[in-house]
């Protein structure tokens, strides 16, 4: 059985990604969804532009639909990409950089975390900042179904 995220889990990642973001000084929003894509957690600094209030938790949910790094998808969907004109055939869908799909002991996704806010890459860089804590939590302490 695969390590869901409960609330404890995703507010370990949205601290690290807040963290990020004040590190690079830039304001963001950070969302954490569940492996079904529902919001577990969510944060809009100060200053944040508010479109990325929706942003950072469509890129979360695009990542668990899609079971891959909204950057990744980015490239897939690109007008020559095996998977062009995703985001229009499957409405909702974020394909540039800050969505990344957090993976299991089974290697199931089992939830993800999305940012908006600034550039594509330091979307990325809070993401991951996101992404590594949960990573880094110890199965004893993850929270299961």
């Amino acid at each position: 059985m695969s390590v869901r995220i409960g609330l404890v889990g995703a507010r370990h990642m949205l601290d690290a990604a807040l963290r990020k973001a004040d590190e690079i000084s830039w304001p963001m929003n950070v969302a954490v969804v569940d492996g079904g894509g529902h919001l577990l957690a969510f944060a809009r600094q100060d200053g944040a532009i508010l479109a990325g209030v929706d942003l950072a938790a469509r890129k979360a949910r695009t990542a668990v639909l899609t079971a891959m790094p909204t950057e990744q998808l980015a490239r897939e969907a690109a007008p020559d990409g095996p998977l062009r004109g995703i985001e229009v055939t499957n409405g909702g869908l974020v394909i540039f950089g800050g969505g990344i799909p957090l993976a299991g002991t089974d290697g199931a996704v089992v939830g993800a975390v999305g940012v908006s806010g600034g550039t594509v890459e330091q979307d990325v860089t809070v993401a991951r900042a996101g992404a590594d804590a949960f990573q880094a939590l110890r199965l004893p302490e993850a929270e299961h179904p």
